[in-house]
């Protein structure tokens, strides 16, 4: 996820773009020339880069067509070694096979918003520029604008409340339904205006009132959640012994699904104090060292978005993957984004 300023604390403002922790994600993930990594978040290509540098092969993977028809130079300049794929990194283990590639040497996650999503305007996922209230990183399916104008008001208070940890989601929601009545909402503008109204800013307030709830719509109209707990688990099944998988998170509800996954596959669990800790499954990923890492202070200064990023990362032991079981992860029990219709409201 991009941060910009002190007022891009959660959804980001426009930055150059510079893979996070770059250093740290090469010390961790050990490219070398005869391995397979698969980058699941190519964006802008930094780390695709970095990895083929390094003389290994890269199976990349964005669901952005904007970021494949971008990322078409380095395919061509990569003498075989980079494939490029259109699709969603929830599916990478698919994906590292219909490229022809079995298990892999290394999984990198880089999960949020990029740079240039937040950068073109009428992609609408900043508050900072006017533009379509759309927010689709694929560029289909239902939007930011189909969701404020369709759902229940109680379902935007979840939403807003939950995903975009607003603590006032209540009041949110409630000016959103009113606005919507007379005007419906097409643009960004439109909607962070009504924001302001409610919330009004203060002095004090490090971030706009906008932020977190474009924050929970733009995780929810993507599926953030959804797709990053899958993508942890076709991770799982497509890595090899000794293969790494390292993720970068930008905000907490991304971090403690990734946390929450190692602790589970690390197959301990704790119990009282006074006994042992009990193994109740095996352990399909060990950590060899300090399994999380946050940026070094001279890169949070050159590079906002590092200021909260953190880097979690395990090895794969040579177990049989465990069954993809999502209670891990306590997901929320929102409203289904399939209830929704393109261009009106719920179906």
């Amino acid at each position: 996820m991009m941060r910009g300023s002190d007022d891009f604390n959660i959804v980001g403002g426009p930055s150059p773009h510079i893979p996070v922790m770059l250093n740290e994600v090469l010390q961790v993930l050990e490219p070398a020339s005869g391995k397979v990594m698969i980058d699941g978040t190519f964006g802008a290509g930094g780390y695709t880069s970095a990895i083929l540098e390094k003389g290994a092969n890269v199976v990349a993977i964005d669901r952005d067509p904007n970021a494949i028809r971008d990322g078409a130079a380095m395919v061509a300049s990569s003498d075989g070694r980079l494939d490029l794929v259109h699709g969603e990194f929830s599916d990478l283990d698919s994906i590292a096979a219909s490229a022809g590639h079995g298990q892999v040497d290394g999984v990198v996650l880089d999960i949020g918003v990029s740079s240039m999503q937040l950068d073109e305007a009428e992609r609408g996922f900043s508050f900072q520029q006017d533009g379509p209230l759309d927010m689709r990183m694929a560029r289909d399916g239902v939007s930011a604008a189909d969701i404020v104008n369709g759902a229940a008001q109680s379902d935007l208070t979840r939403i807003i409340g939950i995903l975009g940890e607003e603590k006032k989601a209540s009041v949110v929601s409630r000016a959103i339904v009113n606005a919507r009545d007379a005007d419906p909402f097409s643009t960004t503008r439109q909607l962070v205006s009504v924001i302001e109204k409610v919330l009004p800013r203060k002095a004090k307030d490090r971030i706009h009132p906008a932020t977190r709830t474009f924050q929970a719509l733009r995780v929810f109209v993507n599926q953030e959640l959804q797709q990053l707990a899958n993508a942890l688990f076709a991770a799982e099944r497509v890595l090899k012994a000794g293969g790494r998988l390292v993720v970068v998170t930008f905000h907490s509800l991304e971090d403690r699904l990734v946390k929450l996954f190692f602790k589970d596959r690390f197959g301990m669990e704790q119990g009282s104090r006074h006994l042992p800790a009990v193994n109740h499954k095996h352990a399909t990923f060990q950590a060899p060292g300090k399994n999380l890492i946050k940026a070094a202070k001279g890169e949070a200064e050159v590079n906002p978005r590092a200021r909260s990023a953190k880097l979690r990362w395990a090895e794969r032991t040579s177990a049989d993957a465990l069954p993809a079981d999502h209670s891990i992860f306590g997901l929320p029990n929102l409203v289904p984004l399939s209830g929704f219709s393109t261009g009106g409201g719920v179906t």
